[in-house]
C-alpha cells in the first residue's frame, strides 16, 4: 500500500475522463510529521480543458488554473468560497488543460489524525466531499498547489486495488450550474459502489 510506490507521470498522461476513472481504488497517502494517512478513493470527477464549460480552463490560461495545463502528475489545488479546499490531479500532456477532482476517499490508515482535523467527526461523513477530504488529508493551497505527486514524496498515490467496472456508477457532475447543458449533463463523475446492482 505505502510501500508500492508512486503512480508515474504516465498514468496521468491520458484524457482526464479515463484517469477519472483508473483513479478508483487507488490509495492517496499524506506523509507528514514520520504519521501516515491513507484513504481509497472512491470518487471522483472528471474536467477537460477549453471545451469543457465546466472546466475552470474554459476561459483559458490564467494564474489561478495555470497548474491544469501541465505537467501531467502535478497538483491543482484551489479554494472555493475562500474556505474550502479542492485537490485535483493534472491530466493529459503540459499545455493542455484537464484535471481530476478527487471527491471522496475511505481513510485506511491515520483515521485518528483526520478525525481530528474534521473536529471529531468519526463517520460516513468524514471524507465524503471533496472539502471534507482535503480537511481530513491536511491538503491546502499553500502546502500542495503544484506538487508533483509522482515524486513520492509528502502526498502521493499508489496502485491500490482493481475496482470492477459492475461497482462503478457514473453522473453528472456537482455544483456546475454555469456550465452548458452538454457539460452540465455529461456523466463524468464516478462513483466506486462495492454493493452496487448495476
Amino acid at each position: 500500500m505505502i510501500n508500492d510506490g508512486p503512480l508515474t507521470s504516465s498514468f496521468y498522461a491520458r484524457p482526464s475522463l479515463e484517469v477519472a476513472r483508473d483513479l478508483l481504488g487507488r490509495y492517496l497517502v499524506h506523509l507528514q510529521d514520520d504519521e501516515y494517512m491513507v484513504g481509497r478513493i472512491i470518487e471522483t470527477e472528471a474536467y477537460g480543458g477549453a471545451e469543457d464549460s465546466a472546466s475552470h480552463a474554459t476561459r483559458g490560461l490564467t494564474p489561478r488554473n495555470a497548474p491544469m495545463f501541465g505537467p501531467p502528475g502535478r497538483a491543482y489545488v484551489y479554494l472555493i468560497y475562500g474556505i474550502h479546499d479542492m485537490f485535483n490531479l493534472v491530466t493529459g500532456s503540459s499545455g493542455q488543460a484537464g484535471a481530476v477532482l478527487l471527491r471522496a476517499i475511505v481513510p485506511v490508515k491515520g483515521e485518528a489524525f483526520m478525525i481530528a482535523r474534521r473536529g471529531g467527526k468519526n463517520d460516513r461523513n468524514l471524507a465524503n466531499g471533496p472539502g471534507k477530504l482535503t480537511q481530513a488529508m491536511g491538503i491546502t493551497v499553500t502546502k500542495f498547489n503544484r506538487h508533483d505527486v509522482c515524486l513520492g514524496e509528502r502526498l502521493w498515490l499508489t496502485q491500490g486495488a482493481p475496482v470492477d467496472d459492475r461497482d462503478v456508477t457514473a453522473g453528472p457532475r456537482v455544483g456546475i450550474d454555469y456550465a452548458e447543458l452538454k457539460d452540465r449533463e455529461a456523466p463524468w463523475r464516478l462513483l466506486y459502489q462495492p454493493n452496487s446492482t448495476k
